[in-house]
């Protein structure tokens, strides 16, 4: 009896050891688990943090350009009502121009049409009065006159202009601008002279006016010096 006590004794005791060290091992084991799940949990942890982080510094950055949109907003709007009124004005001016522009052209209409009457008008008085000034072709002066007492009155433009019509015929002032070398203003006064001077006849019929030398004077160029008598 006492040696099967002790037999059971014995067994429990291994028993109890066993039991110690399996709590042991399981222990270690469980403190290992705990500890790599603290470990988890810290590196979640500062993780969240991080993105805590991050995340309020979007929110200041989203304040600020909030902010800045705000202030440009406020900018914006006296720009805009700027731009309203100068567009308002634009097509205000748009439309003075364009009545401006059609009463223009009325009245240059009416300008044209009155210079056109009075073109005619001076075509008609221009031509009664070179009826008046005809006068009738001479074969043969009874007084020879020499080409130098009849050029006496004139320049070297203005015999040279005259020798180049009775040569080439008709032209007009531009024409004969370009040949003389002279300013548009300083041949047309050239040839206004000669005309009312009575060197010249003129076609009026459209602007510019032809001009052409007189029969008159344009035998005393051709006539040489040399046949008239002495």
């Amino acid at each position: 009896m006492l040696a099967t006590t002790a037999a059971a004794a014995v067994e429990y005791y291994r028993q109890i050891r066993k039991a110690q060290k399996e709590y042991q091992k399981a222990k270690g084991i469980v403190e290992d688990i705990v500890l790599s799940f603290s470990r988890e949990l810290k590196r979640g942890a500062d993780k969240l943090d991080l993105i805590a982080f991050k995340i309020e510094g979007n929110l200041a950055k989203a304040e600020t350009s909030l902010k800045k949109a705000d202030t440009l907003e406020k900018r914006m709007v006296p720009i805009e009502n700027q731009i309203g009124t100068i567009s308002q004005t634009v097509s205000q001016s748009s439309n003075s121009i364009l009545l401006g522009l059609t009463d223009l052209e009325l009245k240059i209409k009416d300008i044209e049409a009155s210079q056109e009457t009075l073109r005619v008008k001076i075509a008609g008085v221009e031509e009664q009065i070179q009826k008046f000034n005809v006068t009738p072709e001479i074969n043969e002066p009874v007084i020879p006159i020499k080409r130098d007492k009849a050029m006496a009155a004139l320049t070297d433009t203005e015999i040279a202009v005259l020798e180049m019509l009775s040569s080439e015929g008709p032209k007009t002032a531009p024409e004969i601008k370009t040949r003389v070398k002279l300013s548009r203003e300083h041949t047309a006064r050239l040839m206004k002279k000669l005309y009312e001077e009575g060197y010249l006849e003129r076609e009026v019929g459209k602007i510019p006016f032809r001009y052409s030398i007189k029969k008159e004077m344009e035998k005393l160029l051709k006539k040489p010096e040399n046949n008239q008598p002495t």
